[in-house]
């Protein structure tokens, strides 16, 4: 008994030990290229739409380039996007709270920068339908 007992022991502190460590993943840059047919305004609202249905804080920057930012609780996830007719990337430009050291980060950061994606793709099709 008291080897099963220590066993199951073992099996537990393992199994917290590796959901520490992959709740971190590699800092992903999106890179989507666009349809032709599309303006740059209309990639660039696209882009503000999604943003803004995901709850990103979205702000010009210059020309080509918007900076995004998305804060849940004390997380904090900055980007920055820059955009064209024919494409645009997605590259991360900071964050509060999300363990991002020695290019890992929370794996939700991946998660948010995919459904932003997601949305913009979404919104560039209905654009085009219009």
């Amino acid at each position: 008994m008291k080897k099963l007992v220590k066993w199951f022991a073992a099996v537990a502190v393992v199994g917290a030990l590796a959901g520490c460590v992959s709740r971190t993943a590699p800092i992903e840059t999106v890179q989507s290229p666009v349809a032709t047919g599309h303006t740059e305004a209309q990639v660039r609202n696209a882009i503000l739409k999604a943003g803004l249905n995901r709850q990103w804080i979205m702000t010009d920057a210059g020309p080509g380039v918007i900076k995004g930012r998305q804060q849940a609780r004390d997380h904090t996830a900055n980007v920055l996007i820059q955009y064209s007719a024919n494409s645009y990337l997605i590259k991360y430009d900071g964050s509060t709270n999300l363990m991002a050291e020695g290019g890992q980060i929370h794996k939700n950061y991946n998660r948010w920068v995919h459904n932003l994606d997601k949305d913009i793709q979404i919104s560039l099709s209905s654009a085009v339908q219009q």
